[in-house]
């Protein structure tokens, strides 16, 4: 099996998926990758994908309060939104964000 990581920003609060939400992701501390979600909300390819996937400790951060403010919330109560997880490599992780300007939830998605 071909290992996998891919991401999906949900607004809860339009009811709208989450375009233009920086993320980033981060293996052990060090930054792998930066992207932009696209009006799907999702980013245009794996952020990860193949061998490029290695067992590890991954952080993603998303950068919920630019997103807001650029909305026109002055004062979002989240800002940057940090997911740790641990993966493995050879399999699929699907780690979406659900959030508002004042809470968040995320899962392992498929």
């Amino acid at each position: 099996m071909n290992g996998r990581l891919t991401t999906h920003v949900l607004d809860v609060s339009s009811g709208r998926p989450a375009s233009g939400v920086r993320i980033q992701l981060f293996r052990e501390g060090r930054l792998v990758c930066e992207r932009t979600t696209n009006a799907d909300g999702r980013c245009d390819s794996p952020l990860l994908e193949g061998e490029a996937l290695v067992s590890g400790g991954y952080e993603l951060v998303f950068f919920i309060g630019d997103y807001f403010r650029a909305k026109g919330i002055e004062s979002p109560f989240l800002d940057e939104v940090p997911v740790r997880f641990h993966a493995k490599a050879g399999e699929g992780y699907h780690v979406p964000l659900v959030c508002s300007p004042w809470s968040y939830s995320t899962y392992r998605g498929s």
